[in-house]
């Protein structure tokens, strides 16, 4: 989730390069001799289209082990969920749906073509295409898009997901969001002008080349003000894309079906081949991937790879393996540390845990080296400004106990601590990740309390500071993608003081340093990619040095897809299958 806005925007997006795959992948993220025949074979969707075909009919099977963070296009920021939005949210701009790097490029939706930039790089105005209409049958206006953004402004009603665009557009006005608006139209956030229903202008206060990337968010998606419930929008959102919900029941499952009034000659890229998308939640992702295995479920939704017990009977089966992808996906899996939790606060304590931790323990909690790569940066290696930066050795693949030990006799801990660390108790490879670190730390007299969670509070849990505190969460289990694929799309909300939030927060180390903060700021300025992936990379070498992330695995994720699936192919803006490309050969 991860971003043309400008020539220099275009020439960061050709500039991605997919990586190279495990398991005998090759350059490119691999495919084998058959997947250049169209036909299955081990990462044979990683960089074309496996299976195309037009075939319309049948039900699309959808299975999970993690329920929705949200439906709310303005409160989602689960990457399998904005993936799934592309089903009913539609934006200005959206990726196009094209296998690998090509489908980073912006393409116009809602929008007529690409907006015009003003020369000062400011001002973006659009217009939108004719006919377009929610599932009601109401006309979409560019008040509607921008009563939708104007929505998570409200931070206390619609939390939880990115606030890049409160960032950008608020300057200075503190603006609060529709509900509290005075504005007898509800449309007061000054920064956004709808001059006609069909014409909207964004004046920003400084230039910002990846604003077009925030354009293409679930955030920046129309939302109807007469249907619009709050905090309860995502129990049913109003769709503008091609399915509308036909069931919404959290924690069970959720219906998709078709809606009459989208025009598909208004999509560029949406086929709209199924005609049901079902997503079933469950709580044994065991049994969900038994269950991809014997056919009668057709892809895991949250895409973060088979059970270990899975990969295993799949990689000893090459009639299996052909159903598989196992490309890098643009996570990096990590352990965040707080500095705000004792004996966090101290830089020792943390580097001491850091050269404790034993890396080959953890990727091996993950799944091994087909689950990722051992990794020493936070900075994955698609993104420009990548290195392979590893000032505590993590890639070497062991624990360094010596500097372990007198890091804690450095911070005042010769004799060791106790902290907790906090993990997703439904997501299995965490948990075990979670273990690994306990298991290492002990060797330096540190004790670590393992506290298990739903996964779907991450948001009120691991990303709520307050909560944090309260539980002495010195520890935290977690992963990211790119919102966007250049440096400020990965590290901005994980190292950027000004992305701290109450809810929904991803700076878990709680970084808070105005250089750092400073050099986002000159990067978005830059119009030279390479120029602005330096200042990344500076970015990221000073992160890393404060020792507050301990980076698992530059992740990949061994995925099983169903052989009656068409039209499959792994997109870089999300790391994962394109779920809305997806037929099924069969009908059924």
């Amino acid at each position: 989730m991860k971003r043309n806005r400008t020539l220099a925007a275009a020439s960061l997006v050709a500039a991605l390069a997919l990586t190279t795959a495990a398991c005998g992948g090759t350059k490119g993220g691999g495919t084998s001799d058959s997947a250049s025949k169209g036909s299955a074979g081990f990462n044979a969707a990683v960089d074309k289209v496996l299976n195309p075909s037009d075939k319309k009919g049948g039900t699309l099977n959808l299975w999970t082990s993690t329920d929705v963070d949200s439906l709310d296009p303005g409160r989602a920021y689960y990457a399998s969920v904005w993936n799934f939005e592309r089903y009913y949210a539609r934006t200005l701009l959206a990726y196009d749906a094209k296998p690998g790097k090509e489908g980073l490029k912006l393409v116009p939706d809602l929008a007529a073509n690409q907006p015009a930039v003003s020369s000062d790089g400011k001002t973006y105005t659009f217009h939108l295409k004719q006919g377009l209409k929610f599932e009601d049958g109401s006309p979409i206006t560019s008040k509607d898009i921008k009563y939708g953004i104007e929505r998570i402004f409200a931070q206390d009603v619609v939390s939880g997901g990115p606030t890049y665009l409160i960032q950008s557009l608020d300057q200075g006005q503190n603006y609060k969001g529709p509900y509290t608006d005075t504005d007898p139209n509800k449309l007061g956030l000054k920064s956004v002008e709808t001059p006609t229903d069909t014409t909207i202008v964004f004046k920003l206060a400084k230039a910002d080349s990846s604003f077009p990337y925030l354009l293409a968010m679930g955030s920046a998606a129309p939302v109807p003000q007469k249907l619009d419930t709050g905090a309860k929008y995502g129990d049913k959102p109003v769709s503008s894309g091609p399915y509308k919900f036909a069931k919404v029941e959290p924690g069970k499952g959720y219906e998709l079906v078709r809606n009459e009034n989208w025009d598909p000659a208004s999509d560029p890229f949406r086929k709209a081949l199924p005609d049901t998308v079902k997503l079933t939640v469950t709580s044994n992702a065991d049994d969900m991937d038994a269950r991809l295995l014997a056919g009668s479920v057709d892809i895991d939704f949250g895409q973060t790879g088979l059970s270990q017990a899975a990969q295993v009977k799949v990689l000893q089966d090459e009639k299996l393996k052909a159903n598989t992808d196992d490309p890098y996906n643009g996570f990096i899996r990590f352990i965040a540390l707080n500095q705000k939790v004792a004996p966090f606060d101290n830089i020792h304590c943390r580097k001491a845990v850091l050269y404790a931790a034993d890396p080959t323990a953890l990727q091996t909690a993950r799944g091994g080296s087909v689950a990722g790569s051992t990794y020493g940066n936070m900075l994955p290696p698609n993104i420009l400004g990548s290195d392979e930066y590893d000032p505590f050795g993590l890639t070497d693949g062991k624990a360094d106990l010596e500097k372990a030990k007198a890091e804690l006799k450095e911070c005042g801990k010769a004799d060791g601590f106790t902290t907790t660390i906090a993990v997703r108790g439904n997501k299995a490879k965490e948990v075990n990740s979670a273990v690994a670190l306990q298991t290492a730390l002990k060797a330096i007299n540190v004790t670590v309390n393992v506290d298990q969670y739903d996964g779907k509070l991450l948001a009120s849990v691991a990303g709520a500071p307050d909560v944090v505190h309260q539980k002495g969460y010195g520890l935290i289990v977690a992963g990211w993608g790119a919102d966007y694929p250049n440096g400020a799309g990965y590290m901005q909300p994980l190292m950027d003081s000004r992305f701290i939030t109450k809810n929904g927060n991803s700076n878990y180390p709680e970084t808070s340093d105005p250089a750092i903060d400073k050099l986002f700021d000159d990067a978005a300025a830059q119009t030279d990619p390479a120029k602005a992936a330096d200042l990344y990379k500076q970015i990221n070498h000073k992160v890393v040095d404060t020792a507050v992330w301990l980076p698992i695995v530059a992740d990949k994720a061994l995925n099983y897809r169903n052989p009656r699936l068409t039209n499959v192919f792994i997109t870089d803006a999300f790391g994962e299958v394109d779920f809305q490309a997806l037929g099924v050969s069969d009908g059924k």
